[in-house]
């Protein structure tokens, strides 16, 4: 190669070695537009939930009785907890007062009424009491037709060759309680009727004496229980149904029961 060539191809070679990492940095650093591509996109700032207002009323402090007992106490009768919404305020207190003193026992319940005082445990019932709710429709059942008609003869008229009253006699004829501590039935789910009968038949479940459902409940045999149990939660509550008033007679028919927190009634 003649001597000019080579020293045009050295310069050219030099040339290009001396470009090389100029280039390379060119092709590293990334153009504004590309850079800005690549920036993570910054999260949106979030505004803080706006808080509910809370108002110092009873309906308030008691809404952690809805979380079992349903919205406004009014639980259905699919599951397990009792509806206590429309209940009577006496049956309600007498109920808060057996969980604080140990005679019925669910930690849940005791733990929520322990340190309060029988003036505020007035004032829940009363509450509940209170209020007008539509009640759920009736429950589906599978018992036979015999189970059921069991169940209805024991609710209407008891079984007195075993010194059984009927439900009603105590309950009220349209089976919603009567004032001022004798609870509705209808509207309970099957599994909570069992479960209290059983309890009451095995101790587990008092009242103050003296403790007239133990005497009924021991009674009770378990075909008994099941036919009451699958036959109330299938009944309608009729629109407008209350607790019977106190002075609302009771039937003649079977010998008087005293119960506690009630007068002298007649099962």
């Amino acid at each position: 190669m003649p001597r000019h060539a080579s020293r045009r191809a050295a310069s050219l070679l030099l040339a290009v070695l001396a470009a090389a990492p100029h280039a390379a940095a060119a092709q590293a650093r990334p153009t504004p537009a590309a850079a800005a591509q690549a920036q993570p996109a910054s999260a949106p700032a979030t505004a803080s939930p706006a808080r509910r207002p809370v108002t110092d009323t009873i309906a308030e402090r008691v809404l952690a009785c809805t979380g079992c007992h349903g919205a406004e106490g009014r639980a259905g009768n699919e599951g397990y907890f009792p509806r206590i919404a429309g209940k009577p305020a006496g049956y309600l207190y007498n109920q808060l007062l057996n969980f604080r003193e140990g005679r019925r026992r669910n930690a849940r319940m005791t733990y929520l009424v322990d340190p309060l005082s029988d003036a505020y445990l007035h004032e829940m019932a009363a509450h509940f009491a209170s209020l007008d709710l539509p009640y759920p429709p009736p429950a589906r059942t599978d018992a036979d037709p015999a189970q059921r008609a069991r169940g209805e003869a024991l609710v209407r008229h008891g079984d007195p060759a075993r010194g059984l009253p009927a439900c009603a006699s105590c309950h009220g004829a349209a089976l919603m309680g009567r004032e001022p501590a004798t609870p509705g039935l209808l509207a309970l789910p099957r599994d909570y009727l069992i479960a209290q009968l059983g309890r009451w038949q095995i101790g587990l479940r008092h009242s103050a004496e003296p403790d007239c459902m133990a005497q009924v409940a021991k009674k009770l045999t378990p075909q008994d229980i099941n036919a009451l149990a699958n036959w109330l939660p299938a009944q309608a509550v009729p629109v407008g149904t209350k607790p019977e008033p106190a002075s609302a007679a009771a039937p003649e028919t079977a010998p008087a029961l005293r119960c506690a927190g009630v007068s002298e009634i007649r099962p």
